[in-house]
Parts: structure tokens; C-alpha cells; sequence
């Protein structure tokens, strides 16, 4: 009986010994606590399964008050921002390419003349590579075209303009870069930048941190080496194991799935060095703000966790509200899921991809000016 009472005794001694170390540590308990609140807006207040704000191109051949009316009747369910007006079919689909549309509505010179005879057509083309959104993106579209009415233009005065058949529209859609909708395209697209994020973050958040804790880390910065390259040097190793990572995620997705890149390998390979860069660059930044690894942890996965969601690689960035949309272009993962999916299921090459490759290069320059902000050569 008294040696289960010293056993007690004693694991009580350490937890209050432990609860008081966790208790004056207060930037532990700030992104605790700050998690949860994190994620309740994140999820409450970011994500939707219902498209808004959605990007849409239009080529009206007919140019008459009836193709008008449809444009106008589309636009007017909330779903959709101003059309933007393309002078060719070509120009449309080129939009569609780039990620700048997700519909693409085509109304032929014969629409009016169609509508009178009682059977009015319209072509939509939709960005299939994501499924969810284009599935109800094209449901707010039947649903206008199904309820359509269709009457004569009332500035054609001539006696014989009648409609024979008043009601639906013929609406011919066809799904692009993903004709079946499958899931498995959005998701595993994007599955190589969610997997080399959690590595790069992980591998370099608690490295200076370390460095800090076995009490060796003023000695590094009084080496004959500036802290940049203090940085550079620790990032190399993990670059060649990011790529392993990568070319892991994508091969393992076409021999399991059938999911390959339809664009070039070579525009994947060196978009994806900037992207590991900058996301090394992050954990190594985390590091710096941390000064225990305890501490790292949290913030890594206080990191982690909105990238995620933030980033698209999840759910559509096109259909969260503005600033939310704005505020995830400052992870690195956004930038990545965008060149990463034009690639491998709209077939894009470099030119593409440029964006999305010049906005990782300056989130790298800026990390790295924050760490060097952070890392000063001097006891304290």
C-alpha cells in the first residue's frame, strides 16, 4: 500500500511539475489556443460546396435582346461574376486552358431565328478538372435554360414572328479536361504539393530550434558564414528528398490511378523546385520564431492545416469570399495546386505556368529576407 501511494505520489510530483513548465509558456498556450478558433472560421466561414463569384466566358454570335436576356438571366442567379465577352471560339477556350474561366457559353448567329422555330441552342464548354464545381455550375445553367421563356424580339414587328414551341432550350455542354468528372484527377493533381508541404514544413521547423536547445546555436552564427548561407546549406539536403517525394506522388498516381501529367514533366520538375524552396524556407522561418520544439510543433501544424484549406488543394479557392481568396496567395501550396493541376490535367506548358512559378519565387525571396530578419549573430 505505501509503495502505490509513493508511486502516485510521485507521477503526481512531475505532472504539476510539467503543468507549470506548459502554464509559464505562454506562447505555447497562445497557438493552442488560437487553433481551434483558426479553424472554426476557416470552416464556418471559408469553405462551401456551393460556387459563387464563379469566372465565366461568353461569345454571343447572336448579339440580339433574346441572347442577351439568357446572358443577363444567367448572371443574375448570384452565382456568377460579369461575364467576360471573347471575340472568338478559340480565345474562349484558350480561357479555359488557363484556368480563367470554368464556363464557356457559346450562342450560334441562328438563335433567334432557332428560338421562333421553337428550338433555340446554345453550346456550354465547363473546366471539368474540377468536378464539384463544374456538376453545379452547369445545374445553375440548365436550370435558366430550362425555365427560359422564350418570346419574339419585341423590336421585330414583323406579323409572322411567332414561337411555335416556347420552353426549354437545347443546351449541348461537354466537360473539358476531365470528361467523366472522376474525383480522383482534382485530388491526386494536387496530392504531391499537400505531400512535399507537410514534409518541408516538418523537416525544417525544429532545425534551429535544436540548434538553440543544445546550446549550439550562437556558435553556429559566429562561424565564418553569413546566415543566408547558414539557411541555404540546410535547405539542399531535403530538396533531392522532395523530389523523390514528388516523383513518387505522381508516378505512384499513373501506374495505381491513370492519373499522368498531360503536360510536360520538365515544366513539373522546375516549377516544383521554387515551390520546395520557399515551403523549406517556411519551416525554417517557423524555426526562428520558436524557442522550444514544442512550440515548432504547433506552429508547424497551425501552418499546415490552413495551407490546405487556403490553398485550393482541397476545395476551390474560386468559390471562397474575397479576402479569404486573396489571403491563401500568401501560402506557397496555392501557387503550386494552381501550375501543378494546369499541368497535369490541362496539358499546360511552362508558359502557363509562369505566374504561378514568378509568385513562388517571390515568396521565397520574402521568406528568406524574414529569416534573415530573424537570425541575428548575437547572444540573446
Amino acid at each position: 500500500m505505501t509503495r502505490t501511494r509513493h508511486f502516485w505520489s510521485n507521477v503526481a510530483a512531475v505532472a504539476y511539475k510539467e503543468a507549470s513548465v506548459v502554464r509559464h509558456d505562454q506562447a505555447l498556450l497562445a497557438t493552442v489556443l488560437a487553433q481551434p478558433v483558426m479553424m472554426m472560421l476557416l470552416f464556418g466561414l471559408a469553405l462551401s460546396n456551393k460556387p459563387a463569384n464563379v469566372p465565366w466566358a461568353v461569345l454571343d454570335q447572336s448579339r440580339t435582346a433574346l441572347s442577351r436576356r439568357l446572358l443577363e438571366e444567367v448572371r443574375t442567379t448570384g452565382y456568377f461574376v460579369p461575364p467576360r465577352a471573347v471575340a472568338s471560339y478559340e480565345e474562349g477556350r484558350a480561357l479555359l486552358q488557363r484556368g480563367g474561366a470554368v464556363a464557356f457559353v457559346v450562342i450560334p448567329t441562328s438563335f433567334r431565328r432557332d428560338a421562333e422555330r421553337g428550338t433555340p441552342q446554345i453550346q456550354v464548354l465547363l473546366d471539368g478538372s474540377d468536378p464539384l464545381t463544374a456538376a453545379r455550375v452547369s445545374g445553375y445553367i440548365n436550370q435558366v435554360a430550362a425555365t427560359f421563356a422564350v418570346h419574339p424580339d419585341p423590336s421585330d414587328h414583323r406579323p409572322e414572328t411567332h414561337v411555335r414551341s416556347p420552353g426549354l432550350i437545347d443546351l449541348r455542354q461537354r466537360f473539358w479536361f476531365n470528361p467523366t468528372l472522376a474525383d480522383q484527377r482534382f485530388f491526386l493533381a494536387a496530392l504531391a504539393g499537400m505531400l512535399l508541404t507537410n514534409l518541408c514544413l516538418s523537416a525544417t521547423s525544429g532545425g534551429l530550434v535544436a540548434e538553440r536547445e543544445s546550446g549550439t546555436y550562437e556558435q553556429m552564427l559566429a562561424l565564418p558564414t553569413r546566415p543566408i548561407e547558414i539557411v541555404l546549406g540546410k535547405l539542399v539536403p531535403f530538396v533531392g528528398l522532395s523530389y523523390l517525394v514528388m516523383l513518387g506522388a505522381t508516378i505512384g498516381a499513373g501506374i495505381f490511378f491513370g492519373v499522368w501529367p498531360a503536360g510536360s514533366w520538365f515544366t513539373l520538375i522546375v516549377v516544383t523546385l521554387p515551390f520546395v524552396l520557399a515551403s523549406l524556407a517556411i519551416g525554417v522561418f517557423i524555426s526562428t520564431l520558436a524557442h522550444t520544439s514544442a512550440q515548432a510543433v504547433f506552429i508547424t501544424v497551425f501552418f499546415i492545416l490552413p495551407s490546405f484549406v487556403l490553398s485550393g488543394s482541397m476545395f476551390p479557392y474560386q468559390l471562397m469570399p474575397h479576402g479569404i481568396r486573396e489571403f491563401g496567395g500568401l501560402f506557397p501550396l496555392r501557387w503550386y495546386q494552381i501550375a501543378s493541376r494546369r499541368i497535369v490535367e490541362r496539358g499546360a506548358g511552362f508558359a502557363e505556368v509562369l505566374v504561378p512559378t514568378f509568385a513562388l519565387m517571390a515568396l521565397f525571396g520574402l521568406i528568406l529576407a524574414g529569416i534573415r530578419w530573424r537570425m541575428k549573430p548575437r547572444l540573446g
